[in-house]
């Protein structure tokens, strides 16, 4: 995965979790203020429920300012007459049930004699009363200056409450969060693996590079013995001798296959574009594979039927290219090889050049991954295939390079056609 591609990656996905944190925590406060305005409004009817009972039992409570609420949880109700402890228990239930309250509360009344406020009862509906003494409640009842004679009521369990009507909500913000959590672990696994993968990369080039050296020494002392009238003398040890260089050449062209491709993919990949007869260069391949494929007894041949054949291309990158599809050709063939190099004029300024061969072909599962880095096609019974799976990678990524279209077509057991739009 390409750097740009992590980045943007990282920095969408904070985006979004900035923005699901926002929302959720937006959504969260809404939820938890619209749950206090309703249960405020609630206890503000009931209380003004109660204080007209009151009046009915002959209080005269103030035409206004009745009922103030000193804390979320905590209000006074100015009755202005005495107050009987069991009739106010009475009227609170009443009054807070038929608004659909059914919350613990704890009440007292102002004393005007101790001007403090008297520990009335703890109501519960779903819990007993807490073990403080009433002493200690009272400490949670503070007084009112303004008003004479009152009393007050608190909810205890007021914010428990709140979060038990939100719990649907706070379980869905934990699923939330867990995901958010859990997305920021793959995101730090991304990264890892990726400077792993870099870590990798830089092994295997270094190590690559590394091999250019002894490379070159065994061609020059392969050249050295070939040129040696003792060598040439023995077939044998001629023999031997044209071995040595033919796979120091093949190891030295993977050696510089996976350079060009470590290039490629950190981008500073450039092209030696020049002016090239591409029918030149085509026959040129085909007298340096020639032997190779004779050698299966099979035949390369061509069809150069572009009548404009001059091209702007890096020659080194399409002689390897040409190279590549003519040893998969040979390689993935059963029986005897038959490969058709072909060229044509698409339009005044298109050339389609095409490889064609008779080989074991590519299934439709295997087309879409062929050009995909390490893939290898199975080959069924043909187990003397060898490679790296980074040819048509390769030739994929220097044909986007220059801009052309390369494509394939293929049929299990009638071989296969690649063709590149140039």
């Amino acid at each position: 995965m390409k750097n740009s591609v992590i980045s943007r990656v990282v920095i969408l996905g904070a985006l979004a979790i900035f923005g699901i944190i926002g929302i959720q925590a937006y959504l969260l406060v809404n939820t938890w203020n619209a749950e206090e305005k309703d249960f405020q409004e609630k206890v503000t009817i009931a209380l003004q429920g109660v204080a007209k009972q009151f009046e009915k039992l002959g209080s005269s409570p103030p035409a206004y300012n009745i009922i103030n609420q000193v804390s979320s949880n905590y209000w006074v109700v100015n009755i202005n007459d005495v107050i009987n402890p069991r009739t106010l228990e009475h009227f609170l239930r009443q009054e807070l049930e038929s608004v659909g309250l059914r919350e613990d509360f704890e009440y007292g009344i102002y004393n005007c004699d101790s001007r403090k406020i008297d520990y009335g009862k703890y109501i519960g509906y779903k819990s007993v009363e807490p073990k403080p003494q009433p002493d200690d409640r009272t400490n949670l009842m503070p007084t009112h200056e303004e008003y004479q004679q009152y009393f007050g009521i608190r909810f205890p369990k007021h914010n428990s409450q709140i979060f038990s009507n939100m719990r649907l909500t706070l379980i869905f913000s934990g699923i939330l969060l867990v995901t958010i959590l859990f997305f920021l672990y793959a995101i730090s696994i991304i990264l890892r693996q990726k400077r792993l993968s870099e870590m990798q990369k830089d092994f295997i080039n270094n190590m690559t590079h590394e091999f250019k050296t002894p490379i070159s020494t065994i061609r020059i002392s392969t050249d050295v013995f070939l040129k040696s009238p003792e060598i040439m003398a023995s077939p044998r040890l001629s023999q031997y001798a044209n071995i040595i260089q033919e796979q120091n050449q093949r190891l030295n062209n993977q050696v510089e296959k996976v350079l060009q491709l470590a290039k490629i993919e950190r981008g500073n990949f450039k092209l030696n574009l020049e002016e090239t007869d591409l029918h030149q260069l085509v026959h040129n391949v085909q007298e340096s594979i020639r032997i190779q494929v004779e050698k299966q007894g099979g035949t390369l041949r061509c069809e150069l039927l572009a009548s404009s054949s001059t091209i702007k291309a890096d020659r080194l990158h399409l002689t390897n290219i040409l190279h590549n599809l003519v040893d998969n050709a040979t390689k993935y063939c059963k029986g005897t090889p038959d490969i058709l190099l072909k060229t044509q004029n698409i339009d005044v300024d298109r050339i389609q050049l095409q490889v064609i061969d008779n080989g074991i072909g590519i299934s439709k599962e295997d087309l879409a991954k062929v050009f995909e880095k390490f893939y290898r096609v199975p080959t069924g019974d043909v187990h003397d295939v060898k490679g790296f799976g980074l040819g048509l990678f390769y030739t994929k990524n220097i044909c986007d390079a220059h801009g052309w279209k390369i494509s394939i077509e293929s049929e299990q057991g009638k071989g296969t056609t690649v063709t590149i739009i140039i």
